[in-house]
C-alpha cells in the first residue's frame, strides 16, 4: 500500500514539478526577477498574501510591484519618505497599508545590515531545525520599536501551533534544489531534508483521504507528522511532494 501511495505521488510530482506549474501560481511573482534580493522580498511577499483564489493572489503582488516601481529592493534601500503615500491605499484581504509599511521598514532595517533574507531565519549558534528558524524569524522581524500589533496576524510561528504554511511555502521556493525551474534554491543554510511541508486547505484534504494523517486537528505538529511520512518517501527531499498533494487538490480535486 505505502509503495503504490509512493508511486503515485511520485508521478505527480513528475506531472506537476515543471515550468508550467508557474504561471497559475503565486511562485510566479519571484520569477519575476533575477537580482537576489527581489526574488526573496516578492517571495515573501507572495507567500504571506497566499490566500484566496489564485489569480487574485498574483494580481495584488503585481499591483504592489508596480506601486515599488517595479524594482522592490531599490525602492525598499532608497525610497523617500514622500514615496511612501501611493503604498497608502494597497490592500489585500486583511493585509492593509499599515501591514505594508511594517513590511517594507523591515526590509529596509534588515537589508541594510545583511546581502539575504536568508539571514533573518538563522539562530544564534547551531541551527536546531525548522520550528527554531520560525519562531526566531517571527521574534525578529517584530525587533523593531515601531511595529504595529495588528501586523503580527501576518506573520505566523509553531510556537503559535500554527501549521505555518505560508512561510514553509517561501522556504521551500528558497530551499529546495532541483533542475526543473520551480523553486529557486538560493539558500543553503537549510537543507531540502530539514523543510516541512507547507500543510493548507488542499494538502491536508489530499493527505488525510491517503491516510499520510492521522492526528486530528491542523496545527504545526500535523504539518511535522505529515512531513515525517513523506521522509519514508524521501528522506533527502520530503517537501518536493507539496506539487503532488497540492495539484491533486486543487487542479483535480482529488
Amino acid at each position: 500500500m505505502i509503495e503504490n501511495i509512493k508511486a503515485f505521488l511520485d508521478s505527480k510530482v513528475i506531472q506537476y514539478n515543471n515550468p508550467d506549474f508557474i504561471k497559475n501560481d503565486p511562485v510566479s511573482i519571484p520569477h519575476l526577477f533575477i537580482k537576489r534580493q527581489d526574488i526573496e522580498i516578492m517571495g515573501f511577499w507572495a507567500a504571506t498574501l497566499a490566500w484566496g483564489q489564485r489569480v487574485t493572489i498574483i494580481n495584488k503582488c503585481k499591483e504592489l510591484i508596480e506601486l515599488m516601481d517595479n524594482a522592490p529592493y531599490d525602492f525598499i534601500i532608497n525610497h523617500e519618505e514622500p514615496d511612501l503615500k501611493k503604498l497608502l491605499h494597497f490592500k489585500h484581504r486583511t493585509f492593509n497599508d499599515v501591514d505594508t509599511l511594517y513590511f517594507i521598514s523591515f526590509f529596509r532595517y534588515h537589508y541594510t545590515n545583511h546581502e539575504s533574507l536568508e539571514y533573518a531565519f538563522m539562530t544564534p549558534g547551531p541551527l536546531k531545525g525548522v520550528e527554531q528558524s520560525l519562531n526566531h524569524f517571527r521574534s525578529y522581524f517584530f525587533s523593531l520599536p515601531d511595529y504595529p500589533h495588528r501586523t503580527i496576524k501576518h506573520v505566523s510561528s509553531p510556537s503559535q501551533k500554527s501549521t505555518c504554511k505560508r512561510l514553509n511555502m517561501f522556504l521551500r521556493w528558497m530551499v529546495r534544489k532541483d533542475d526543473c525551474g520551480v523553486d529557486f534554491g538560493i539558500w543553503n543554510e537549510i537543507k531540502p531534508s530539514e523543510l516541512i511541508m507547507p500543510c493548507d486547505l488542499h494538502v491536508d484534504r489530499v493527505a488525510r483521504k491517503l491516510n499520510l494523517i492521522t492526528r486530528k486537528q491542523t496545527d504545526w505538529q500535523t504539518a511535522v507528522e505529515l512531513t515525517e511520512r513523506l521522509r519514508e518517501f524521501d528522506p533527502n527531499d520530503p517537501v518536493k511532494y507539496d506539487f503532488a498533494l497540492f495539484a491533486l487538490g486543487i487542479e483535480e480535486k482529488f
